[in-house]
């Protein structure tokens, strides 16, 4: 007889079986048997139900066992011992655990700085912070501590903010109790109940505005327990900003509210500037390391696929909550959310965080770079084979050239050398892959830009393409290519003057200058003979 663990199952075997036992004792036994059949399929039908039952009262047992309680089990009584000033972290740092059994009192001092800081290289915004930075200051406290806040908005403010902290359980997450005006400190009291990753931000009207402009950050409630100790921990937090001058449109660039209603994001960026985690900031490890990062979207609109290129996130603790799923490519984390992740770095390397939303990180600047030093290990990875791959010229490892190049442009005073210098570091993010690195192109494929008679004939050909892009037969060196080269219209007017002067002062080619005004011109031309790279 084969059992099927379903009511319907049960119920369609006892019917045949009361069948047979029918058609064995005759017609005249018929009605006692109906019934005796009619009892043995009631008690079928609730003996899976009753042991279903059973296991529901169970499975809600272990669920009960497993709840942490929330809010109703996180008062752990008054707080014990002397009150105690937060440490406070400018990202990407993070404050040390807290290390304690008790709940404490804390205080937690925060001020509000508005200051005009770059976005970008060669860009400024004025940002509205907490703490001077974006993200603002990392909070870390305990669940049960009774934390004492202090808002403070500088005199030189221009807007009252407040705070609404989300790991806050009252009106407004605190937002009804800190108003204040520039030049004036706020104050209220409230009780940690949940652990997790909470995000905060202001949210003073309009309160979009106020968190496009920056006013976010992270505070961390640790569970009673503290989190289980890792080498590296980092803070890292991704927003959306809204300017009314193009992506990398040099020069003081100011909020966009048409821009912020509609959604379009000038920049999508983690700590709050393009380049902020690369090169001389990037984040650092070793190989054998595990690393915890604590990743927050202050949007104020867009919601972040987090991924790490080159690593799988062994345990991702969804939404900052107690619950950590396993072996995660790429997390969601919502405007407004957070996301605790952790991996183990097996093999040294650059490892790239983006958006996976990917025109947000190569066009946008969605872009950071963890950088592992260490032994090699040849079994888990065979190491670099190709030298150059898609990560844009963010992911170089110094961007110093290029910041010398706008600083030297603005001044007038900008050389042939130095434009070279930033072009060579541009050149190997934007065009190496292709072009690779010493200009010598793929055969038969991409032509080379090394000793080129199709630069020789017209060194303007270079911008021309770069902007207007090139699809159809060429000859170049004697050699037929009939390849894709699409406009690369993200790139600003300086970047291409300086990558164009780069490719003509390189290998062999005729030299000559491109300048931003050139490039501006340029730009503004119909492409006569190209399809948009189509």
């Amino acid at each position: 007889m084969i059992w099927v663990n379903t009511a319907a199952g049960v119920e369609s075997q006892a019917a045949l079986n009361g069948l047979a036992v029918i058609q064995a004792l005759g017609k005249k036994r018929m009605r006692h048997v109906t019934r005796l059949m009619a009892i043995a399929v009631t008690m079928a039908l609730l003996l899976p139900a009753c042991s279903g039952g059973n296991a529901d009262k169970d499975k809600k047992a272990e669920t009960t066992a497993e709840d942490t309680g929330g809010s109703r089990k996180g008062d752990f009584g008054p707080p014990q011992g002397q009150p105690i000033k937060a440490v406070l972290t400018q990202p990407p740092m993070v404050p040390p655990a807290t290390g304690r059994k008790a709940p404490a009192k804390v205080i937690v001092e925060l001020d509000v700085i508005e200051k005009d800081m770059p976005i970008s290289e060669g860009v400024t915004y004025t940002f509205w912070t907490f703490g001077g930075t974006v993200p603002g200051s990392f909070i870390r406290i305990r669940q049960g501590d009774t934390v004492e806040f202090h808002l403070r908005n500088l005199p030189e403010s221009k807007m009252p903010h407040n705070i609404d902290l989300h790991g806050v359980t009252g009106p407004g997450g605190g937002a009804a109790s800190s108003f204040t005006a520039p030049g004036h400190s706020s104050r209220f009291t409230f009780k940690a109940l949940n652990a997790g990753l909470y995000v905060y931000h202001c949210a003073t009207a309009p309160v979009g505005m106020h968190v496009a402009n920056g006013m976010y950050g992270l505070i961390l409630i640790e569970p009673p327990e503290g989190l289980p100790p890792v080498d590296k921990e980092y803070y890292v937090m991704q927003g959306d900003f809204y300017t009314t001058g193009k992506y990398r449109e040099k020069g003081h660039q100011p909020f966009d509210m048409e821009k912020a209603i509609e959604e379009h994001p000038t920049y999508v960026l983690f700590n709050g500037s393009e380049g902020a985690l690369t090169g001389d900031k990037a984040l650092t490890a070793h190989v054998g390391d595990s690393v915890r990062l604590y990743v927050g979207n202050g949007g104020p609109n867009l919601v972040s696929s987090f991924h790490v290129i080159g690593e799988i996130f062994d345990k991702v603790w969804l939404e900052g909550g107690t619950r950590f799923q396993e072996n995660v490519q790429t997390t969601l984390i919502p405007a407004g959310g957070a996301a605790i992740m952790e991996f183990h770095l097996e093999v040294p390397g650059s490892y790239v965080l983006v958006d996976h939303s990917i025109f947000r990180a190569f066009n946008k600047g969605a872009l950071a770079i963890l950088k592992a030093d260490g032994n090699e290990n040849k079994a888990i990875y065979s190491g670099k084979e190709v030298d150059y791959v898609y990560l844009g010229d963010r992911a170089q490892p110094n961007m110093k050239a290029v910041e010398t190049a706008t600083a030297q442009a603005k001044t007038g005073t900008l050389t042939v050398e130095e434009q070279v210098a930033a072009g060579k570091t541009l050149f190997a993010g934007t065009c190496a892959t292709c072009h690779q690195p010493e200009g010598q192109g793929l055969d038969g494929v991409f032509p080379p830009l090394a000793k080129s008679d199709y630069i020789a004939a017209d060194p303007k050909r270079v911008p021309t393409v770069m902007l207007h892009g090139l699809t159809g037969p060429v000859k170049v060196n004697g050699k037929d290519y009939n390849s894709n080269m699409p406009p690369m219209s993200q790139l600003t007017d300086d970047e291409v003057a300086n990558l164009a002067t780069y490719v003509l002062n390189s290998w062999g080619n005729p030299g000559g200058k491109v300048t931003s005004d050139e490039a501006a011109a340029i730009r503004k031309q119909a492409a006569a003979s190209t399809t948009g790279g189509h």
